[in-house]
C-alpha cells in the first residue's frame, strides 16, 4: 500500500515539475548567441505566446536589410517582419528567427548565409521546429539574400517572401557596398530554376528608386516561365518601405503558414 503511495505521490510531482517548466517557457522576442570560429553572432527569436513543446512548431527565417546591419542582435527586430508581429501577434503562429548580418558584409556572402542558416538550425532544435515548414522571407538586402539562399539550398524552405529585393545588384549599390556586378545577361531564368517549384510571393513598390522594381518583375515572369509556382503583389506609388504593407496583408501568415514540403517528394527538379 506504501509503495502504491509513494508511486502515485512521485507522479504527481512529475507532473506539477512538468506544467511548472512549460509555465515558464520565455515568449516574446528572445536574445540569443552562437559562436563560428572566432565570431560570435548575436540574434533573436520570436518565441509566440502560446508556445508549447507538445506539438511541431513552423519556423520563419527573417533576412533584414542594410540598414540593420551590425552586432548588437536587436535592430533586426525593429523593422519589417518584427513590426508585423509587435502590431498583429494573433497572425504569426509561428517561431521567427533574425539572425544580423555583420557592417559591410552582405546576405549573399556565404558567411552570413551560414551564420543565419545556424540560428535556424538552433532555433528548431530549441523550440521544436518542424523541418517539413521552414520559411524565409527577407527584405531589400535580406530580399536578395532570400533568392541567393533559396537557390544555393534546394527544397530546405517550404515558402519563399522575398521583398523589395532582387537578383542583379544595381551599380551603385555595387559600389557602395564593394559587391561584385552580376556579369550574366539573363541572371534571372538559372536563380527560377534552381528555385524550382517552392511556392513564392514575391512583393514590390512601384515607384521604389532603391531596388528597381524590374528585379522583382523578372523573377516573377522567369519562374512563370520555368513552371514556378509564384505570386506577384506590386504596390502602386510604394517607394522602398513596401516591407510596411506587404507583412500587414491579412493573409500573408495564413499563405506562408499554409505551404509545406512533400517528405516524400523533391520540389525542385
Amino acid at each position: 500500500m506504501l509503495r502504491a503511495q509513494n508511486f502515485i505521490f512521485t507522479l504527481i510531482l512529475l507532473a506539477f515539475f512538468a506544467s511548472v517548466s512549460e509555465a515558464k517557457t520565455e515568449s516574446g522576442f528572445l536574445n540569443r548567441s552562437l559562436k563560428m570560429g572566432a565570431t560570435t553572432y548575436a540574434y533573436q527569436v520570436y518565441v509566440p505566446a502560446n508556445w508549447t513543446p507538445k506539438q511541431k512548431w513552423p519556423v520563419v527565417l527573417f533576412l533584414h536589410g542594410a540598414g540593420e546591419r551590425g552586432s548588437d542582435g536587436l535592430i533586426q527586430t525593429e523593422v519589417g517582419i518584427g513590426t508585423a508581429v509587435r502590431r498583429h501577434a494573433e497572425r504569426a503562429q509561428c517561431v521567427i528567427v533574425f539572425p544580423q548580418c555583420l557592417a559591410h558584409h552582405w546576405w549573399t556572402e556565404a558567411e552570413m548565409q551560414t551564420q543565419a542558416l545556424k540560428a535556424l538550425e538552433l532555433a528548431v532544435k530549441e523550440f521544436n521546429g518542424d523541418p517539413q515548414r521552414l520559411y524565409l522571407t527577407g527584405i531589400s538586402m535580406g530580399g536578395y539574400g532570400t533568392w541567393a539562399m533559396a537557390a544555393a539550398q534546394p527544397g530546405k524552405f517550404a515558402a519563399l517572401a522575398p521583398v523589395c529585393g532582387g537578383v542583379r545588384v544595381p551599380q551603385r549599390l555595387a559600389e557602395q557596398f564593394k559587391l561584385s556586378a552580376t556579369q550574366s545577361d539573363d541572371p534571372y531564368t538559372p536563380m527560377a530554376q534552381k528555385i524550382g517549384k517552392t511556392p513564392v510571393w514575391i512583393f514590390h513598390g512601384s515607384a521604389d528608386t532603391t531596388v528597381p522594381t524590374t528585379e522583382s518583375r523578372q523573377m516573377n515572369e522567369a519562374l512563370k516561365a520555368t513552371g514556378g509556382n509564384v505570386k506577384y503583389t506590386e504596390y502602386e506609388g510604394v517607394g522602398h518601405n513596401s516591407w510596411e504593407k506587404a507583412y500587414a496583408e491579412a493573409e500573408f501568415f495564413n499563405w506562408l503558414l499554409a505551404q509545406k514540403l512533400d517528405a516524400k517528394a523533391k520540389l525542385n527538379p
